[in-house]
């Protein structure tokens, strides 16, 4: 423990411990034996320290001119991909995710940096005609004021970026909370902007818990703007948390995402979609593959095909490139899984693959458990309607096209969904029929890419996304503004309706 690294929060330009005095240890889930370091457990008294820091910062950060802003956030972008390999080293070791996939995390953080660093040139609002002679009208956006991220452990740079550099760019400062099982990552973001020279102030970190840190940091008055990414159940106390005073709120919450496999779909394709939909980022997405309904009449091959290659994947340590699934985030993570499974087979679900934990050798160090298929899944199962957040596929038959798209509108959920046919009309029909906030054609049901919006509908989110030019409307209000050059009243409505 004495020769542990202690990382601590960034407030005011600053790297600071907590006032509380504690820390938390940060563990690699594929092997707990190795200690990553130690965070700060703070305080409320972090969070308003950050607040302060974020609420004065703010009074210059938003008169810098956008282009000016996006000059620096084009520097940062360029310091996380000079840094990624380490970047995405460290993030395999935190969170447990294979090296490919921290490696595209990272890439993700790198484009919606550059994206949004080129929306300086843009922030574009509209003019238009007034009715009105000798008047013009047009749109502008202006920030809001501070705003509070609690990010999640799954895409540990890759969401934080997709909350930071929209906002940044809108000209906000932002106080951001990282899951405990992720600091680091959040950390290497925050030295990112240090080293670029994002001013003091205007970004701002502080690890530690949900009750000790997010709570103040949603409930703060100076605070304009709270975005989370995270549990269904935790957004609702969010969303109410913010509604007494009106405070804007972005909630990117829970999936049980389906792809559909039709009669004429190609199989090799959909088994290749299903298991990196499925088993990619070993299900800990919002956006993973949990359902899969499939046509009667391919169904007994299809499930003859995702067995056998399901059972050859290989879990381990993340860090091994020959890896295909890494461990469970964390032990609750991991009991979880498990839990499921057994909810599954009590349920009456047909176990056709994996079921149980890794044990033996490596696997004691960490939170393994192997890739598992459930066929014969019924619509009133548990694994059918509820998010699991792990290696679990549940297989379900459907009778016809119409058949599959109600099964998959059956949850309460509507984040992404996907269909494989080389039927271009029932392609189109499922794209207009299936209501969910992001759809594949041909693909899986993770994908997303950082100039499209990402969010989902129902009890996935609050009607926002993020992302893409969409998230700007997040963390920017807009301004109506008429100039009247005529020199004399004009009044709309009134001296021009005859």
């Amino acid at each position: 423990m004495s020769d542990a690294k202690i990382y601590k929060n960034f407030i005011n330009g600053k790297w600071v411990e907590s006032k509380s005095g504690e820390t938390f240890e940060n563990r690699n889930p594929a092997d707990t034996s190795e200690l990553l370091g130690l965070f700060q457990k703070s305080n409320e008294d972090d969070v308003n320290e950050a607040i302060a820091a974020a609420a004065e910062a703010y009074k210059s950060w938003r008169l810098v001119p956008a282009p000016k802003r996006g000059e620096m956030l084009y520097r940062v972008a360029n310091r996380l991909l000079a840094d990624k390999e380490r970047i995405s080293q460290e993030m395999t070791k935190e969170m447990g995710k294979i090296i490919k996939e921290t490696r595209g995390d990272t890439q993700e953080a790198i484009d919606m940096t550059y994206y949004m660093a080129g929306e300086g040139r843009r922030l574009l609002g509209m003019t238009t005609p007034s009715e009105m002679m000798s008047k013009f009208n047009m749109t502008i956006r202006q920030p809001l004021g501070v705003c509070s991220f609690i990010t999640p452990w799954n895409f540990p740079i890759a969401i934080p970026s997709w909350k930071m550099m929209p906002a940044l760019i809108c000209g906000n400062t932002i106080v951001i909370k990282p899951a405990t099982d992720t600091p680091l990552s959040v950390v290497n973001l925050m030295k990112a902007c240090e080293e670029e020279g994002i001013p003091p102030g205007v970004v701002n970190m502080v690890t530690g818990s949900g009750s000790k840190v997010g709570t103040p940091m949603i409930m703060h008055g100076d605070v304009k703007v709270v975005s989370f990414t995270g549990s269904t159940e935790v957004g609702r106390i969010v969303s109410e948390a913010c509604a007494p005073n009106f405070k804007h709120s972005c909630l990117e919450m829970g999936g049980k995402n389906v792809q559909i496999v039709m009669d004429d779909a190609k199989l090799e394709l959909a088994v290749d979609g299903a298991l990196w939909g499925a088993f990619g980022t070993t299900g800990q997405r919002c956006t993973a593959t949990s359902r899969l309904v499939v046509h009667k009449d391919v169904y007994n091959k299809f499930i003859d095909m995702i067995a056998e290659r399901a059972e050859n994947i290989k879990v381990g340590n993340g860090l091994d490139e020959s890896v295909e699934m890494g461990p469970c985030v964390n032990e609750d993570q991991l009991n979880t899984v498990l839990k499921y499974i057994e909810i599954g087979k009590t349920d009456g679900a047909k176990m056709v693959c994996g079921g149980e934990r890794l044990t033996g050798g490596d696997y004691d160090k960490g939170f393994f458990v192997k890739p598992t298929i459930f066929t014969d899944v019924t619509q009133d199962m548990r694994i059918w309607k509820e998010e699991i957040f792990g290696p679990v596929l549940g297989i379900a038959k459907c009778n016809s096209f119409e058949d599959a798209v109600e099964m998959a509108n059956d949850t309460i959920y509507g984040l992404s969904a996907s269909i494989y046919t080389q039927d271009i009309n029932k392609a189109y029909t499922a794209m207009r029929d299936v209501y969910t906030g992001i759809f594949y054609v041909n693909a899986p049901t993770i994908g997303a890419e950082t100039h499209l919006p990402f969010g989902g509908t129902k009890e996935t989110g609050n009607g926002h996304r993020e992302a893409a030019t969409a998230a700007l409307d997040v963390y920017s209000e807009w301004k109506s503004v008429y100039v009247d050059y005529s020199g004399v009243l004009q009044r709309a409505q009134i001296d021009n309706a005859e």
